[in-house]
């Protein structure tokens, strides 16, 4: 809307509009509203972000990697308050390395995952975090945990979540099938994302995805002019 001016009842009836939400993202705090999705397969899982940050409808950083390595063989994804997510990450990861040192060897997923849900349960009142908690340990193999807004802990095989989650739950429902292959996982994720930042304007850049596995974690980048593309009427 260009600048002008706007009527009001009232005393003054009239008001410039020239600032109105004009300077509201110099304040507005940091959300990573998001699509973030994780996948499980027999050998590992398969996670996957988009790269948007906005502050209100403004775009602060749109090349966010919000896949946080939490240990060598364990990743969250995060959604919400970028700072909150990054202070949560942050202290289950250094939780998580002192647990690992004590046991002298690796932490299993679920540990991680209690971990994430203790401090969201403990202050779902103050946080706005969503996380998906997923990896590889000897015990289980591949495993993915959601911890949604106020701290519920749920194992599932394939998890979506943030503001562009929305968009696409009919399509995950219709193309999962369980045992897929990696590479099947791969693809499944770059697709669910693809169309959830296709129709979420809080989502967008470009797709980040890790295959976590025993042996190793392999990175890939989807750049926003070579992501797989669907009907845009």
């Amino acid at each position: 809307m260009a600048a002008g001016m706007m009527y009001q009842s009232g005393p003054s009836r009239f008001q410039s509009t020239a600032n109105m939400g004009g300077d509201d993202w110099l304040t507005a705090e940091h959300m990573t509203g998001t699509s973030i999705m994780a996948v499980e397969f027999a050998d590992g899982v398969v996670i996957g972000a988009d790269s948007r940050t906005t502050t209100g409808a403004y775009i602060a950083n749109r090349v966010t990697d919000k896949l946080t390595p939490i240990h060598d063989r364990i990743f969250c994804c995060r959604s919400g308050s970028a700072a909150a997510t990054q202070a949560v990450a942050d202290v289950v990861a250094y939780h998580l390395n002192f647990h690992s040192i004590e046991m002298g060897e690796p932490p299993l997923v679920q540990t991680a995952a209690n971990l994430f849900k203790e401090i969201c349960y403990n202050n779902r009142d103050d946080l706005t975090a969503g996380i998906i908690c997923a990896g590889w340990d000897e015990r289980e193999g591949g495993q993915v945990y959601t911890i949604p807004l106020g701290g519920m802990l749920v194992r599932q095989p394939f998890s979506i979540g943030g503001s562009g989650s929305t968009y696409i739950y009919g399509y995950v429902d219709a193309a999962f099938k369980k045992g897929m292959t990696k590479e099947e996982c791969l693809k499944f994720t770059a697709h669910s994302l693809a169309l959830a930042m296709n129709r979420d304007g809080s989502s967008g850049g470009v797709v980040r995805l890790a295959a976590i596995t025993k042996d190793s974690v392999e990175r890939h980048v989807i750049l926003g002019n070579e992501l797989p593309r669907f009907y845009e009427g």
